[in-house]
């Protein structure tokens, strides 16, 4: 029997070598108005996600972080301030889009940071040089998600720590009217404000076949990184992961 060498692209079942330049296409579309839909769709709340994000991260003056799938760039401008100018905020991003703007808001704030357009899977720095690795609402559009989270855990020094926002599970109770929205509304409103309803269904989809909460704090315990924990938000539809290199 021949090995499956297919995954995931929201409901549909691509090619492993295609499934890059699939995410690929969807986030050139979105990027224009990415911020704009991240606050009409979530009603604001991701950037509180995000600041609670930050605080767990307990960045301090002088650290090295690498924030990966960094897009527009906003934790990457948070660790900016946090580590002062004796520290180092890297930003990568598979999308060269999603990588420049984020880059570009980071220079219109007078801020000059290294920005490395790369595969998660396959990160080009050296072992144990970051204190703090983040990937906020990349890890789901990534193929191989335990070689992405490996690499992550190999380039943190030890006493490091991954923290990983993505989008999760929802309190089962609220999964009808929350699967209305996303697979309803937002489409809707991507077509009307951003002018690409496929690439939001295409979202909307992705967070169902992401791992649980569970789930991926096993992945991520796999990739040999300890004292996992996780923290719901909005009754599950987006969770903080927070993993130890010990």
């Amino acid at each position: 029997m021949s090995e499956d060498r297919t995954t995931h692209f929201g409901f549909r079942r691509v090619a492993e070598d295609q499934k890059a330049a699939h995410v690929e296409r969807v986030f050139s579309s979105v990027a224009p108005r990415y911020d704009l839909m991240n606050d009409v769709l979530s009603g604001g709340l991701h950037r509180l996600w995000k600041a609670f994000t930050i605080r767990q991260a307990a960045v301090r003056p002088g650290m090295r972080v690498l924030d990966v799938a960094a897009g527009t760039g906003d934790l990457a401008r948070a660790f900016v301030r946090e580590v002062g100018p004796e520290g180092l905020v890297v930003l990568t991003d598979l999308n060269a889009r999603m990588l420049t703007a984020g880059r570009d808001r980071l220079l219109d704030e007078g801020r000059i940071v290294p920005a490395v357009r790369c595969d998660a899977e396959q990160l080009p720095f050296p072992d144990r040089c970051f204190d703090v690795v983040s990937v906020g609402f990349g890890l789901r559009n990534m193929t191989h998600k335990e070689q992405a989270l490996a690499q992550m855990r190999r380039v943190l020094r030890p006493g490091g720590r991954l923290l990983v926002l993505e989008f999760s599970k929802v309190w089962q109770p609220l999964a009808p009217l929350y699967d209305a929205y996303s697979m309803r509304v937002m489409p809707w409103l991507g077509e009307r404000i951003a002018g690409d309803g496929a690439s939001y269904r295409y979202l909307a989809e992705s967070i169902r076949v992401h791992p649980t909460q569970q789930e991926l704090a096993r992945m991520m315990e796999q990739a040999g990184l300890e004292r996992v924990q996780w923290f719901n938000f909005a009754a599950g539809i987006c969770a903080l992961h927070v993993g130890y290199a010990l």
